[in-house]
């Protein structure tokens, strides 16, 4: 009896392994010691696979300020670079979740 995998198996086979090679990180190749930071490209990903590997994102707070000092982004730790991405307002990820100062995000 011959091993028959079905088409609709096949495809969803194919579907899977479009949607990861889709959804991989921008970084693709590079040690993530050596990354200082990723940016984040449109058109931003629609889809994300659910993989813990955190980044500490920084984006824009919506803060517009006329006079100085003001900080327009902030830090922000998302679960992988695929999910920080996806966020608009966010300009660019480093490898590992943000530290935390004082209670405070840095």
């Amino acid at each position: 009896m011959k091993n028959v995998v079905s088409i609709g198996a096949r495809l969803s086979i194919l579907f899977c392994g479009i949607v990861l090679v889709a959804c991989s990180e921008h970084a693709r190749g590079v040690p993530a010691s050596n990354v200082v930071a990723v940016e984040c490209h449109d058109p931003r990903p629609e889809m994300c696979t659910q993989e813990y590997r955190p980044v500490c994102a920084t984006r824009d707070n919506g803060v517009r300020c006329v006079t100085t000092p003001c900080d327009s982004t902030e830090n922000a730790t998302y679960p992988n670079g695929c999910t920080a991405c996806a966020d608009p307002d966010v300009y660019y990820f480093r490898p590992g979740a943000c530290a935390r100062v004082d209670g405070a995000v840095k």
